[in-house]
């Protein structure tokens, strides 16, 4: 079918539609609300925790904000919210194209891309028809956790329902060259690089009698019945998944042999704690340097730095890698749940929020 099909306004709207309705289905599924409640649980917990650990009081306000206090210091947090920054840094970190500019302007790689809409979704066909590479459709705003995002785009039908399942949470889009390599998160406070690790992505493993289908819904199964200890969210049935198993020659009805590991997203954010491994050790100092950069020119002072690289020990510019994303705030999860060991985040952070000034000397040593 020719492209001009695809870039019907009409054909665009249906499949918009379509995907925000899949979306709203989703918000309406009782497993993701219990898997939303496991992530409530955990953020109350590890905040609890990090207050416990300062001597700080910790008092539940409502609606998953608690107030915490040490002396005459106060703070109040929610999720993975807090007033580390400010809401103008945030507001500005939740739009991927501004992102991309400021770091762009401080001479840090980024991938090559374009924005546009469903409107002008002939940028986006251009952009396609010249990229060497496949591409990658995502909101500009209004989204995280990877929601949204298509990977291997290649053809016309493809890009027309990447651009309709991105645009169910925002108007401006963005495609980009899909670039290689394995996804890695900095984490930086105040410039300092306090953790990182490397993700792989979600992949179930085949027994020879199941379809991909049911694999996925096993693999939910269990994450609902052991909760936040194996992953936050559940694993999603949209247009990177299908595109990714299309990419090994599967589909979601493939039944998979036996012990084969089947990847089933390339975008990461919904893989399990245990997929993902300390890297700090792995990482050049130009590459931390680098991340650094990117935190200082977004001005946030919690950053969670996103960079694709085939080969960490190398700079981005030996290694052809890129800073995918800068998120503020980002996720604490993954830090807590990690094959090795975990890094308590929170901590650091009510530590930075109440100022270590107003700590004794035994809460400095325990921290």
């Amino acid at each position: 079918m020719a492209f001009d099909a695809y870039n019907n306004r009409l054909t665009l709207r249906a499949l918009r539609f379509i995907a925000m309705a899949r979306g709203f289905m989703r918000l309406r599924n009782p497993h993701r609300r219990a898997a939303w409640r496991h992530r409530v649980a955990f953020y109350d917990r590890v905040w609890r925790e990090a207050a416990d650990e300062l001597g700080a009081t910790f008092r539940t306000i409502g609606g998953g904000f608690h107030e915490i206090a040490l002396g005459d210091a106060r703070t109040i947090v929610n999720d993975n919210g807090s007033a580390i920054d400010d809401a103008v840094t945030l507001a500005l970190l939740s739009d991927k194209a501004l992102t991309y500019q400021l770091l762009e302007d401080a001479s840090l790689p980024t991938p090559p891309h374009a924005s546009f809409t469903l409107k002008s979704v002939a940028i986006a066909s251009r952009f396609l028809h010249q990229s060497p590479v496949e591409c990658v459709v995502k909101p500009t705003r209004g989204t995280g956790g990877g929601r949204g995002i298509t990977t291997g785009v290649r053809t016309a039908s493809q890009l027309a329902r990447a651009a309709a399942s991105a645009a169910a949470y925002c108007d401006d889009l963005i495609i980009e060259r899909q670039v290689e390599g394995d996804n890695y998160r900095l984490l930086y406070l105040d410039g300092e690089l306090i953790d990182s690790f490397v993700r792989k992505p979600p992949f179930v493993t085949g027994d020879g009698r199941s379809t991909v289908r049911r694999l996925i819904h096993h693999a939910n199964s269990e994450r609902i019945r052991q909760g936040a200890g194996v992953s936050q969210v559940l694993l999603t049935v949209d247009m990177d998944l299908r595109r990714t198993l299309a990419r090994q020659g599967l589909l979601l009805r493939s039944v998979p042999p036996a012990r084969q590991n089947i990847v089933l997203k390339t975008v990461v954010n919904e893989n399990r704690g245990v997929d993902n491994r300390t890297a700090t050790d792995a990482l050049c100092r130009s590459l931390i340097d680098d991340g650094a950069r990117a935190a200082r020119a977004t001005g946030a002072r919690l950053a969670g730095v996103d960079v694709i690289t085939r080969d960490p020990s190398l700079p981005l510019a030996d290694s052809g890698g890129v800073i995918l994303e800068v998120n503020a705030p980002p996720n604490f999860y993954y830090h807590y749940h990690k094959s090795d060991e975990p890094f308590p985040v929170a901590l650091h952070v009510l530590r930075a929020l109440l100022s270590s000034e107003r700590l004794s000397p035994l809460q400095e040593a325990r921290l």
